[in-house]
């Protein structure tokens, strides 16, 4: 699915990241931990092809990412859910609208019939919100949408950058339960996140590694957690 060998990766002169090796198997479970600035957020970036390494290599399905067109990083993106931080949405459209926008913007309207968008908003427990406009939406709310923004193509992995930053405990076990939920579908799942609270919940229903970013490199974590 997506492999980073020996990675590096350079920021202001210096390394953030290096010799990251990481291989996100079909239906595997990831939480990814560390202090803020550790360089948790490029990790990801580098696993869509938001960014590209400095040193070694990183495949995506099974390609190398510098060998990739622009086109070609375009199509594995299609495969690839991300949830991101900042969850940003246009505020003129209603939140059934933004949820969509991934099948409008490549050209798959078609596939955001009535019914299947319905199904998708009811999962995420927003049908009542379809026609609310971002700024009318609760932080909890805009955490869900996201979360159905990014899995509305049909994604094969879910990468999600602190889905429950914002939001309250009640809140960020139901998105936890959603991403669990979307890996017994066979969905891999990277969960980037400093909640180990969260972490230890999430464990007692999935079978997940924990990995953390310490020293600019990427260790498991301890059984502790």
């Amino acid at each position: 699915m997506i492999e980073l060998d020996k990675v590096a990766h350079s920021y202001g002169g210096g390394d953030l990241l290096t010799d990251v090796s990481l291989r996100l198997a079909p239906g595997s479970f990831h939480f990814l931990t560390g202090p803020s600035g550790a360089g948790k957020s490029t990790l990801l970036k580098l696993c869509y092809g938001e960014l590209l390494p400095s040193a070694g290599q990183v495949r995506l399905f099974g390609r190398d990412v510098r060998q990739m067109t622009r086109d070609d990083v375009a199509r594995s993106r299609q495969r690839i859910g991300v949830v991101h931080q900042d969850c940003q949405f246009l505020d003129h459209l209603s939140l059934a609208e933004n949820v969509s926008l991934p099948l409008t913007v490549s050209g798959r309207e078609a596939e955001a019939g009535d019914d299947n968008l319905s199904e998708l908003l009811n999962w995420v427990g927003l049908s009542r919100q379809a026609d609310a406009l971002p700024p009318q939406l609760s932080g909890g709310e805009r955490q869900r949408a996201a979360l159905a923004r990014a899995v509305i193509m049909g994604p094969d992995v879910i990468l999600a950058d602190e889905p429950t930053g914002n939001v309250d405990w009640e809140m960020s076990l139901r998105l936890m339960q959603l991403l669990v939920e979307l890996n017994r579908m066979g969905k891999t799942i990277l969960i980037a996140t400093h909640d180990l609270n969260l972490i230890r919940a999430a464990k007692a229903q999935v079978a997940a590694r924990v990995l953390r970013i310490k020293d600019r490199r990427l260790h498991l974590a301890g059984a502790n957690l």
